[in-house]
């Protein structure tokens, strides 16, 4: 699942402009103009796939999910970065596409692949790279990636770059990345008398917090879950990691989750529901809900991404001190997800090159492109969300200092979050399909005082068990 978004749609962008830098912004959603053949390439580009791009190199290349002008700021930020780009290599021409609707919702996505109309350089999801492969759209860039050509590659997170790689090949590079834990609002915390400096660490404690908080009154609930629109199932999945289970076996073709993890999951809800009374008695919530809750003090905490913070302050009007963040609880495991870009499948080596020299530096880069925090703050976005995150070793220290330096928020509130960090666990195959079915099973706890639970997994277990069948 993918958010801030709901997680599982995809960035919004609604206009089309024509940028007055070096690049040429196109906003048509049309095939692209750069297969193979397209677009003006020199020869001046070594056959080597692993040297860097040369700078005479003359290449035009389409690129995906260009800020839309209802994001000024963001819009600012991608022209200055082709601006500064192209200083050093001028001979590449920058088309970016701004879709309208969302950029690129998963309808228009698989339209989009079976036409092989995707830009050179098209975004994606994490769980996007078998639906992408399957239909042969993405090319291996494991040659063109190296210390060279990427020279942060060896902080990035190899658990994320894992989850772009398929029998061993490199099939993109991420652009960001997140991790579930515990949001908190620290208003009701304090008033419950809890310390928001010290989210629950364990599901027991999550249990007692939110019955406490429950019991302010007020229509307050004290936790709160989703169970409708694939999010219930995201979250089982999520509660089923943190305690170290599972939804699909190793072999990705048996569900998982019908054994005691997945009951202690199960009652632990329906018990907090139905006998403490503190998840609240409006139910069936999806993507959005929850977040209008904490924003307006009637929820205590809920899982959920760090970014989640920065939309509800920018979209609903709340106030960056009233949130916090722990690991999630149990702390097994973390469900994991992110965005990357690809590259298109039978362009040539120079726009390969091209292609990875822009994300180099738009997307891996400390203190360039979408790590220039000192841009960011100026241009009043927010700072200090601990995400993108994805680096490790100095490349980590070094963002985290500026991250900090330059914060619009209490970085603070996240110190649990980020001392504390969870492994990450990538989302399940046919994950949207298996969440529509796991909502079943979350909306039957959270809406049926009497549900029986053996029977809502059960029934799961068989339903999820013939989609892994179909694969």
């Amino acid at each position: 699942m993918r958010t801030a978004r709901s997680r599982r749609t995809r960035r919004a962008v609604t206009a089309a402009l024509v940028s007055a830098l070096t690049l040429t912004a196109l906003a048509a959603c049309g095939t692209s103009s750069s297969d193979d053949g397209g677009g003006e390439q020199s020869g001046s580009g070594s056959a080597d796939p692993s040297a860097p791009l040369d700078p005479r190199t003359k290449v035009t290349l389409t690129i995906d999910c260009m800020p839309p002008a209802a994001k000024a700021a963001e819009l600012k930020e991608w022209k200055e970065d082709v601006a500064e780009f192209n200083k050093t290599y001028p001979n590449v021409t920058i088309e970016g596409r701004s879709t309208p609707g969302q950029c690129l919702e998963p309808p228009r996505f698989t339209a989009m692949l079976k036409a092989k109309s995707q830009p050179d350089v098209f975004y994606t999801y994490f769980t996007d790279l078998p639906q992408v492969l399957s239909e042969d759209g993405a090319q291996d860039i494991t040659a063109y990636v190296n210390d060279r050509s990427v020279p942060a590659l060896k902080d990035i997170d190899p658990n994320v770059l894992g989850s772009l790689k398929h029998e061993g090949k490199l099939y993109g590079l991420p652009t960001s990345n997140y991790t579930m834990g515990l949001l908190v609002n620290r208003k009701l915390f304090r008033q419950a008398g809890l310390d928001p400096d010290a989210p629950p660490r364990t599901w027991e404690e999550v249990r007692a917090a939110a019955k406490q908080i429950a019991g302010l009154g007020g229509g307050v609930a004290g936790f709160g879950e989703y169970s409708a629109a694939n999010t219930g199932g995201w979250h089982f999945t999520a509660q089923m990691y943190s305690r170290g289970g599972d939804v699909v076996d190793a072999s990705g073709k048996k569900a998982a989750f019908n054994d005691d993890i997945g009951r202690q999951v199960a009652e632990n809800l329906h018990a907090m529901r139905w006998e403490d009374d503190s998840m609240g008695r409006t139910q069936l919530l999806k993507w959005g809900d929850l977040q209008k809750q904490i924003a307006t003090d009637k929820l205590g905490m809920f899982l959920a991404a760090p970014d989640d913070i920065a939309y509800m302050v920018q979209q609903l009007g709340a106030e960056y001190e009233n949130f916090g963040m722990g690991p999630i609880p149990g702390g097994a495991n973390t469900l994991a997800g992110g965005n990357n870009y690809m590259v298109k499948q039978g362009i040539s080596s120079d726009k390969v090159k091209a292609a990875v020299a822009w994300l180099n530096f738009r997307n891996l880069t400390v203190g360039k492109g979408q790590f220039n925090w000192a841009r960011t703050k100026a241009d009043k976005l927010p700072v200090g969300v601990p995400q993108p995150n994805f680096w490790t070793g100095e490349s980590k220290k070094t963002d985290d200092a500026a991250r900090a330096a330059n914060a619009t928020m209490p970085v603070e509130n996240f110190r649990s979050f980020m001392d504390n960090p969870v492994a990450g666990k990538a989302e399940p195959p046919k994950a949207q399909e298996l969440y529509k079915i796991l909502d079943n099973v979350m909306s039957g706890i959270l809406t049926n005082e009497d549900a029986d639970i053996d029977k809502l997994l059960d029934t799961a277990e068989t339903q999820v068990n013939q989609v892994l069948a179909n694969q």
